[in-house]
């Protein structure tokens, strides 16, 4: 068992890493000493799988639980969802002393925790990532919202989780799509982290589904991944500098994402080919050379990952939605810009004319 503590001014967590972890939730839930009731909040295919193993350990350590469920995906990540979550807890009459588990990917996990943050001005919360993604990046570090129609993720708050219980067990069942779209992330602490990381990525014989990858890299990569967000978010809890680069990728990701519905691509592939852009643009500005931008690039196709902008993608809309984007300062968009494999910069001086011509490069 692996544990990692995410250290912030007003408190701490652990990030709990172990291999069959998910029977032993209700132990390790009971070493915080919170209330009795437990609301479990998933999807249907996440719970037809794993519910029972999760409600059975709660429930043997002495917890009052009840489940909620939301369909799958981004296009439900919204305030009617969220309402009936609370429509949910109301039922059940959960206390502040209560606690909210996140059993699912990224879009539950954040749900869930906002749901957490804003229930009866806050009630206790616990992750339970089921997807390399959410392993790795989502359920770490306390961002939590829903979507927009005109954005996502614009509604939301900073609330930390109490624990966070990795089981990569739960990565068997995750299809090879979604695997790939984790292995995004973990490519982006590789580029503004950890250069040892992504030397291992590349030395890797195939890294695009869980079947591919030996077990030790597999520990590998959920540790140091965890670790260095843990790290970022420990010295900038709430996005006011460093945290900032934790969103490279993220900028022109999310306008392709937002532009394409939610339905043509999954998160990762969304920032995948936002770090490609990034790169060029990088590329473009002088800050790094084309042989590390031809390194990051040739990973991300290593992944079986997306590199390109779909054609139909208007450039002026691109451009609109960006300003939409929660790092727009002062007007200005700010882009996460590599200097070197494992060092990146925060900048707000890409213009739109280099932003045009690498949007045009791509699609």
């Amino acid at each position: 068992m692996t544990s990692i503590t995410v250290n912030l001014p007003e408190t701490a967590y652990e990030i709990v890493i172990s291999p069959g972890c998910l029977s032993q939730l209700g132990s390790q839930m009971k070493k915080l000493n919170v209330g009795k009731k437990v609301l479990v909040v998933s999807n249907p295919e996440i719970f037809a799988v794993y519910g029972d193993t999760c409600l059975q350990s709660l429930k043997a350590a002495g917890f009052e639980v009840y489940h909620h469920l939301i369909p799958a995906g981004e296009t439900y990540k919204t305030l009617q969802s969220l309402e009936q979550v609370y429509d949910t807890a109301l039922k059940h009459h959960l206390e502040r002393s209560s606690t909210l588990v996140a059993l699912g990917g990224g879009v539950i996990g954040d749900m869930t925790g906002f749901a957490a943050a804003t229930w009866l001005r806050g009630v206790n919360f616990v992750q339970v990532p089921t997807t390399l993604l959410a392993m790795v990046d989502a359920s770490v570090g306390g961002k939590t919202g829903v979507n927009h129609p005109q954005g996502k993720n614009l509604i939301g708050a900073f609330y930390q989780p109490k624990l966070v219980l990795i089981d990569p067990n739960v990565l068997k069942t995750l299809p090879e799509r979604e695997f790939r779209a984790g292995m995004a992330e973990v490519i982006k602490y590789g580029v503004i982290w950890d250069a040892d990381l992504f030397g291992k990525l590349e030395q890797a014989e195939q890294i695009d589904s869980f079947a591919h990858i030996a077990p030790e890299l597999l520990e590998t990569i959920l540790i140091r991944s965890t670790q260095a967000k843990a790290d970022v978010v420990s010295q900038d809890e709430k996005e006011a500098g460093l945290r900032a680069i934790l969103n490279y990728g993220h900028t022109i990701g999310h306008a392709v994402e937002s532009l394409t519905h939610y339905e043509q691509f999954v998160h990762g592939e969304a920032v995948a080919i936002g770090m490609v852009a990034a790169g060029k643009i990088a590329t473009q500005m002088g800050l790094w050379t084309e042989e590390e931008a031809d390194r990051q690039d040739r990973l991300i196709k290593k992944t079986g990952l997306p590199t390109t902008i779909p054609a139909k993608l208007d450039v002026d809309a691109i451009l609109e939605t960006l300003q939409s984007d929660k790092k727009v300062k002062s007007g200005k968009v700010r882009f996460i810009l590599p200097t070197q494999i494992g060092k990146v910069e925060i900048s707000d001086r890409v213009t739109t004319e280099i932003i045009n011509e690498v949007i045009l490069a791509l699609r």
